[in-house]
């Protein structure tokens, strides 16, 4: 009689998760249809492909105003890369700014876009693809503007991408600079030795393997990759100089790596104000010529795949392995 009792209450409890999963998509389903109707503009109307004018939902945001602004979050590392997911990849924060940048781009009622960054830096050529399609933006049409708002960070690369902005403001609390390149990798010849583990590589020349991490450290290569940093720092200092109008040779002293307070950074002209989110619409208002702003914001369209996408399965050990795949060349502040 108990294991009858057992079993039917088994078979309860698989009927009721059936149910409980049938009105959760239901419900996704509808939220997916609703949400996907909110959006202002379509990319059929366009007349441009999705990488060019990606089909993203606009969102008011705040204000009242008529001149039409964008807010673009940046959030963490950057990279063009997807992050993985339980069940699949998803796009990155900086690869949402990316498409964002590009719808803005091209709907020509955006006047301004307000980058809102959080970030420590990352990839060298993905902040450089973010810095031009803000220049890019600009340069669409005529009057446009970028403005710059700093969260807890936004050194290295994050600090960058702002360099395309107009104005730049930080919070009082917030850590910037940095202006730097970092190459790192592990170098794990000795640990290979102690557990028995050997390298063999077959390459077709002296400078194939430049940093195995089995092999020990080539002081000529090391020679020829100080060169490639000290190419790309220098490329660094010189859009410092240009954006920021300041001398070459005085962003050259603090480009060595070091982290900034915002007032230090205001001190040095790297930003152009201490500040909040009134602030930040406040300057916006004045750089258009306007009394009072309308912001809105890009999501992407809600799906159960992309939600399910979305769940990261990334710890400490996935961390420790990205940086064994491949020396990276970074716009980063690392810890």
């Amino acid at each position: 009689m108990g294991k009858q009792k057992s079993s039917r209450g088994c078979l309860w409890a698989v009927v009721a998760m059936a149910a409980l999963l049938v009105i959760v998509g239901a419900v996704i389903l509808l939220l997916s249809l609703v949400i996907g109707k909110s959006g202002s503009f379509s990319v059929a109307s366009s007349g441009l492909g999705v990488d060019a004018f990606p089909d993203m939902q606009e969102v008011w945001s705040c204000g009242g105003g008529e001149e039409k602004v964008v807010r673009i979050p940046l959030k963490g590392f950057i990279q063009l890369q997807e992050d993985q997911g339980m069940f699949g990849s998803a796009a990155s924060s900086s690869q949402l700014a990316l498409m964002s940048i590009r719808r803005a781009t091209h709907d020509h009622e955006v006047m301004a876009i307000i980058m809102d960054i959080d970030s420590g830096g990352g990839g060298i050529t993905a902040s450089d693809i973010i810095f031009k399609a803000l220049l890019d933006f600009k340069q669409e049409q005529p009057g446009r503007m970028v403005v710059a708002v700093y969260g807890d960070v936004a050194a290295s690369g994050a600090y960058y991408i702002s360099l395309a902005a107009d104005y730049i403001i930080a919070h009082p609390t917030t850590i910037t600079g940095s202006i730097g390149v970092l190459m790192q990798t592990l170098n794990m010849r000795v640990l290979g030795e102690k557990i028995g583990v050997s390298d063999v590589t077959i390459k077709s020349g002296a400078n194939k393997d430049m940093l195995n991490p089995l092999r020990e450290v080539d002081e000529k290569q090391l020679v020829m990759l100080q060169g490639i940093v000290d190419e790309l720092h220098g490329r660094f200092v010189d859009l410092v100089a240009e954006h920021r109008d300041l001398p070459e040779t005085q962003v050259r002293k603090i480009a060595d790596g070091r982290i900034l307070t915002a007032l230090d950074a205001e001190d040095l002209g790297l930003i152009d104000e201490i500040g909040y989110w009134d602030d930040v619409l406040d300057r916006t208002s004045e750089l258009l010529q306007v009394d009072d702003i309308h912001v809105v914001r890009y999501e992407q369209e809600f799906s159960l795949s992309s939600f399910l996408k979305s769940r990261s399965l990334l710890s400490p050990a996935a961390e420790l392995k990205r940086l064994a795949d491949r020396p990276r060349l970074l716009y980063r502040w690392q810890l």
